[in-house]
């Protein structure tokens, strides 16, 4: 087969891996790909958000089968364009896609199907958000309603800090026509994790759970992120959480999704608090979370790309799913400014010598590209380390021994990825 991944991230450079590894893969291309990519793949100079694009590339290069990675060009519709011209796509309908290209549609979603979620209320205009925040109280949670690159959501601790998200989105156009609408819900407290599932429409299979850190410092200080690290399988979870998700979260979703008209096929990434009372939604994503992706297809034994397929085909039940039974641990280096301006254009060194004798250990490639023979920063998350070992404490060690040999002084990471 001929395949295209779309998308320039360490969530692509890591499907890429998997996917060039397989007997069915033929030729495998990225658009637009990243320096590390750029080993295992075809790089293709075109955006992930171009879909006139990317249809033309399909056309001409007879690509069998399109996996796509990030959220923007999925809920552009690129699924859709793709699949009417004949040409198969892993990845859910422009439809199926509001389940993260709106915080709105999913709430009311959730209240229709009954899957737990915390208390919200939507608004266009800031003085009635702001008399709605009033009346609440904090610590409370405002969310642009659509995609903001991970960087929407604002935990408030005070009334001004709630107050100024609220004028923010609303008033100062911060997120542009993703915020014209805010979502303003409870804030939920216990243990974060995320659960994955690949759903075909009627089927459902069930992924190893993981972990995310969402917050730019260690001790989750600090401003959101798209992900500063992630381990799986998720620390401190009960043993029937699987049981308890598959229950109460994902199966009402698939059934919600069919009575809806909108079947979704793709991989679902569900955000969870354990609370006092259950699990709770804090958000869908309709796509591998970057940077849990990395984390799990590390300790994945099985070859991607014919599940991909058989998600697309409606043959999950026909598929087991094989893991490693080590921890794994994603630590994601991110440049200077981030995740405000980043710093672009510094020179990453070290790279090979690094990752030199561990098999263990990937160094997976976010934001970089070529300069010359140099490989050059070229984003807010520019590198990836990723390790698995028969214990969390041991990946940790691996994936921050490889991290300190690389040269990169404009560079940072948190400290503090697998402790809690």
């Amino acid at each position: 087969m001929r395949v295209l991944v779309v998308g320039q991230g360490g969530r692509e450079h890591t499907l890429c891996i998997k996917i060039a590894k397989s007997p069915l893969c033929e030729k495998l291309f990225c658009a637009p790909g990243n320096a590390g990519i750029s080993e295992v793949a075809d790089c293709i100079s075109i955006s992930s958000e171009n879909t006139a694009g990317l249809l033309d590339f399909c056309k001409q290069s007879a690509i069998d089968f399109v996996v796509i990675g990030p959220e923007n060009p999925l809920v552009a519709g690129l699924a859709d364009l793709l699949e009417s011209n004949g040409i198969p796509v892993f990845g859910p309908s422009k439809m199926a896609a509001r389940l993260e290209g709106s915080k709105g549609f999913t709430k009311e979603f959730c209240v229709a199907h009954n899957i737990p979620t915390a208390a919200f209320k939507r608004f266009t205009d800031a003085a009635e958000a702001k008399s709605y925040i009033r009346s609440q109280g904090t610590p409370i949670v405002i969310k642009a309603d659509g995609l903001a690159a991970g960087k929407g959501v604002t935990v408030a601790q005070s009334y001004e800090d709630a107050l100024a998200a609220v004028e923010a989105a609303l008033i100062g156009n911060k997120f542009g026509e993703a915020g014209r609408e805010i979502v303003i819900e409870e804030c939920l407290t216990g243990k974060e994790f995320s659960f994955f599932a690949f759903l075909d429409g009627s089927s459902v299979l069930p992924l190893a759970t993981a972990q995310d850190y969402k917050r730019v410092g260690d001790g989750d200080k600090g401003p959101n992120t798209g992900g500063m690290g992630a381990c799986s399988p998720a620390m401190g979870l009960p043993e029937n959480i699987e049981q308890e998700m598959m229950k109460t979260v994902i199966l009402p979703t698939v059934e919600g999704m069919k009575k809806i008209g909108s079947p979704y096929k793709g991989i679902l990434y569900a955000g969870m608090m354990l609370t006092e009372d259950g699990p709770k939604l804090i958000e869908y994503n309709v796509r591998f979370g970057d940077p849990e992706c990395q984390a799990l297809l590390i300790r994945m034994n099985n070859d991607l790309l014919p599940i991909l397929i058989a998600t697309r085909e409606g043959k999950l039940a026909d598929v087991e799913l094989s893991w490693n039974q080590d921890s794994s641990i994603c630590v994601v280096l991110a440049a200077e400014g981030y995740p405000g301006t980043p710093k672009k254009g510094s020179i990453i060194s070290g790279l090979a010598e690094a990752a030199a004798g561990d098999p263990d250990v990937q160094i997976l490639h976010a934001a970089t590209k070529f300069h010359g023979n140099n490989i050059i920063a070229d984003g807010g998350r520019v590198l990836n380390i990723v390790a698995h070992a028969p214990t969390i404490d041991h990946a940790r060690a691996k994936a921050y021994a490889v991290i300190d040999k690389i040269h990169w002084p404009e560079g940072f990471c948190r400290r503090d990825i697998g402790v809690s």
